[in-house]
């Protein structure tokens, strides 16, 4: 199916039956694909341990797709759904976001503002990066470059104390976050420091800040997709896209390709999303092939004249 517009429509299809059934989450199913995902990590690692000074390029890179997408298990932990046990959810979600520095308190202020404010201008925190309007801005989106702009302004503005930048973290949520985000960052950077002087000072660039610099474009374009060219108002059948895409990616992203699904009803957890998706497909708005197809259309569009 291509991108395409239907009938504007209500934009709650399921009954709220079908919803309660689609809303069971299910500590075994959370912990087979987390087993999947450290799997991946440890066999990618192991690849980058072992690579010798050619092969370690595309095995830094390997690590670094893996590592990128333990936002997907952040996310599905940040909406309390990838495990029946909300300890489960907090600790997995925590330490799953820590290697991106996205730290999972101020991800789930700013993450749910979103979902309140979904394309609304002004209201939705997304909308604030700079949109892929050109190709210079979508290179610069896709590169990563104003993600680590903002995961270190944020770790720096924790250390100040200062949470006056982000009006979605009210005085209430400020200091449990400024306290999260501190362990977070002296966690990731204490334990670069520790691994340099235990193993050599190549290893936190092997194991860590590499493999994030190149691993994160992948994931900044697929992210493009989730409501780039979608409409700005408040229906969830049209302000987002569901894409589909081969069973790799939606094994490590934790099946979120079925995105408006998962903005419809945020409670449904990441393995059921598929069955929601069977229900309601008729009625989406935006259903894409393919994550490349999708950015390189966009791209097509930019460089198009006029």
């Amino acid at each position: 199916m291509s991108d395409a517009r239907v009938e504007m429509l209500p934009d709650r299809v399921l009954t709220p039956t079908q919803l309660r059934a689609l809303s069971t989450r299910s500590d075994a199913a959370g912990a087979a694909r987390l087993a999947v995902h450290v799997a991946f990590l440890l066999a990618t690692g192991i690849w980058v341990a072992t690579a010798g000074p050619v092969m370690v390029w595309p095995a830094m890179f390997a690590l670094g797709l893996v590592q990128a997408a333990l936002f997907a298990p952040a996310h599905e932990c940040m909406h309390r759904t990838a495990f029946r046990s909300d300890r489960a959810n907090a600790v997995v979600g925590w330490l799953a976001a820590a290697p991106s520095l996205l730290n999972l308190d101020f991800y789930r202020a700013f993450h749910l503002a979103h979902h309140r404010h979904t394309q609304i201008p002004g209201k939705d925190p997304e909308l604030a990066a700079v949109g892929p309007t050109s190709i210079g801005r979508y290179l610069l989106r896709v590169s990563g470059i104003a993600f680590w702009q903002l995961r270190l302004k944020t770790v720096w503005d924790t250390w100040r104390g200062d949470m006056s930048a982000y009006p979605y973290i009210t005085a209430q949520t400020a200091p449990r976050i400024i306290l999260s985000v501190r362990a977070m960052s002296a966690l990731m950077f204490g334990g670069a420091a520790i691994s340099a002087f235990v193993w050599g000072w190549k290893t936190p660039f092997l194991f860590w800040i590499i493999p994030q610099i190149i691993g994160q474009p992948p994931l900044r374009a697929y992210l493009l997709a989730e409501h780039t060219g979608c409409t700005q108002d408040r229906n969830g059948l049209t302000n987002t896209r569901t894409t589909y895409t081969n069973a790799l990616v939606r094994l490590l992203m934790w099946d979120m390709p079925y995105h408006a699904e998962h903005h419809l009803y945020p409670s449904i957890p990441f393995h059921r999303l598929a069955e929601a998706h069977g229900l309601i497909k008729a009625r989406l708005g935006f259903v894409q092939q393919g994550y490349a197809r999708w950015n390189l259309g966009w791209v097509r569009g930019l460089l198009r004249p006029g």
